[in-house]
């Protein structure tokens, strides 16, 4: 039996749904290899922490506060 989600939680996983394939993009991976660094490198705990503040941010900030986030913890692209 399937549960609906609350509003905040569907609103979070759209964001998170939605911010994935725009980091893929801007840092030029596909959205698996997008995912994976997320997670290795603490985005992914990032995004779950600080969604609500980071989708009301312009997107190329929130980017870059995430990229931040994971160049912190090891993280580099390009």
């Amino acid at each position: 039996m399937a549960t609906a989600l609350d509003k905040q939680t569907s609103d979070k996983v759209s964001f998170i749904t939605f911010i994935v394939p725009m980091f893929a993009a801007k840092f030029r991976i596909n959205a698996a290899e997008a995912f994976q660094y997320l997670k290795k490198y603490g985005g992914l705990d990032f995004l779950q922490t600080h969604w609500w503040a980071l989708h009301t941010d312009n997107e190329y900030y929130a980017l870059l506060e995430i990229y931040d986030v994971c160049r912190e913890n090891g993280g580099y692209l390009r």
